[in-house]
């Protein structure tokens, strides 16, 4: 596991837990809005995860989850055998993936591995390219949708809504592939951090009243339906 991040303590990341939250470095992504530039280039310093699991040992009864994000955690070799030895000291586990690794991620619900899982829905299919910077097999991403939306783990589907690249029929198309979901949210673009694209970083994101007026277009599709990050 290569780890560039950790925060010891949130009540935001894992809903209704308190968890602790670690980012893998590098992903296959190059999606141009990311703001986690260092962790995706691996311009970061590795943290041991023996400093990780000696933490946990220490944090047992206090905290009630850990949260495994990136970067891309899925492209970890090891993340089945981390995951185990989280598990093995009574915590519950939270996934981000982009979907691009169906297999592990079933791995993991299989073996009982993972209790949430949070996966990024970068846009409609016709536009997954350009908001991905990469050439993407969305045949991948179908798969892991469909994957989620059958387990019986609870999960949450997200879309960032970065100006220039998504406009509101984007994400009414979104809403469509997902149609029946648990849980979506839209969430509000940020440059407050260095992107992996530069010319986004004076973009003004979209204005409460845009966000709320396309939340109320797409409610319908969902259980739950919300705006985060406003």
């Amino acid at each position: 596991m290569k780890i560039g991040g950790f925060q010891k303590t949130s009540l935001l990341d894992y809903p209704k837990e308190i968890s602790a939250i670690i980012w893998t470095v590098g992903c296959d992504f190059r999606c141009p809005f990311c703001y986690n530039k260092d962790l995706v280039l691996d311009n970061v310093e590795n943290i041991p995860k023996e400093e990780i699991f000696a933490f946990l040992k220490k944090r047992r009864g206090l905290l009630d989850g850990l949260v495994i994000s990136g970067g891309e955690p899925l492209m970890q070799k090891d993340i089945v055998q981390f995951a185990e030895k989280v598990k093995k000291l009574g915590y519950l586990i939270k996934i981000d993936t982009n979907g691009m690794y169906p297999e592990k991620l079933k791995e993991l619900i299989d073996k009982k591995l993972v209790d949430y899982i949070a996966m990024d829905v970068k846009a409609p299919k016709n536009k997954y390219d350009n908001l991905t910077g990469v050439k993407t097999n969305i045949k991948k991403i179908g798969e892991s949708i469909e994957i989620i939306k059958n387990s019986n783990i609870d999960y949450e589907f997200k879309t960032t809504f970065a100006p220039g690249l998504l406009g509101k029929q984007d994400i009414i198309d979104i809403a469509k592939w997902l149609e029946g979901s648990k849980r979506y949210y839209l969430q509000q673009f940020k440059s407050d951090a260095p992107l992996i694209s530069s010319k986004l970083q004076n973009v003004e994101p979209y204005s409460r009243d845009e966000l709320i007026e396309t939340l109320n277009d797409i409610k319908p599709y969902f259980e739950n339906c919300e705006v985060r990050g406003i």
